[in-house]
């Protein structure tokens, strides 16, 4: 039986955890609903902007709410940030407390988030409302196929509904 230090523990398990939101919002392992119930019709108040519902457990929010430096860091990391938009990390600038919080200051996740910015200029609720939602070419929709087909279908309830 392998045995770790408190330290290889501790750098293990929040290098985990700094990437379980990132696996979160990755579209192939996630059990992805909307928040909506089977045969419940969607209502576009309660979702995010891009029709997600962030998970409680959001290693990015806790990071944000705690005020924590290195797990803003590696939130940071994990959601690809520097790559996506070429910046680099800045804590002051570094957090988030969900799309729709209008009570808190905008991080560098949201004042980044086309599909936010399109829906918040749309004056919408969320983009399941959009008549154009199949065929927008947004940055999360290019990154995240498979979460943008579960959005469609969302819509497609939504609208039948």
């Amino acid at each position: 039986m392998k045995t770790f230090t408190r330290r290889t523990f501790i750098k293990k398990a929040s290098t985990t955890c700094a990437g379980c939101c990132a696996l979160m919002a990755s579209p192939s392992l996630l059990a992805f609903n909307g928040g909506v119930l089977k045969g419940e019709k969607p209502d576009p108040e309660k979702l995010n902007y891009c029709g997600y519902t962030c998970p409680d457990e959001c290693e990015f929010k806790k990071a944000s709410v705690a005020n924590d430096n290195k797990l803003k860091k590696e939130a940071f990391a994990a959601w690809k940030l520097e790559e996506r938009y070429g910046i680099k990390f800045e804590a002051e600038k570094t957090y988030c407390y969900g799309c729709k919080n209008d009570d808190k200051p905008e991080g560098v996740v949201l004042t980044n988030c086309t599909v936010r910015k399109c829906v918040i200029e749309k004056n919408y609720n969320c983009c399941i409302e959009c008549d154009q939602l199949t065929s927008c070419n947004k940055e999360l929709w290019t990154m995240f196929p498979k979460f943008y087909e579960q959005v469609k279908e969302l819509q497609r309830t939504y609208l039948a509904s």
